[in-house]
């Protein structure tokens, strides 16, 4: 996730956020299975999108504590 995408994260709402979650969450479980059917042969990219979930999680819960 490049430094743009994050601060475009970071302003979204918590709302937003869970979406931009579910959908990173969806595209992981594609990449899974595209992976174990070897469609895919590029193995990092599944590390990469775990990292990208984190980084989403993280912000939500920065604003669920800043928000109390």
């Amino acid at each position: 996730m490049k430094k743009n995408e994050l601060k475009n994260l970071k302003r979204k709402s918590i709302d937003d956020l869970q979406k931009e979650l579910f959908n990173e969450r969806e595209r992981l479980r594609v990449l899974l299975f595209d992976l174990a059917s070897g469609k895919v042969k590029n193995s990092a990219a599944v590390m990469t999108k775990r990292r990208d979930i984190a980084r989403i999680f993280t912000i939500i819960k920065e604003k669920e504590a800043n928000k109390s």
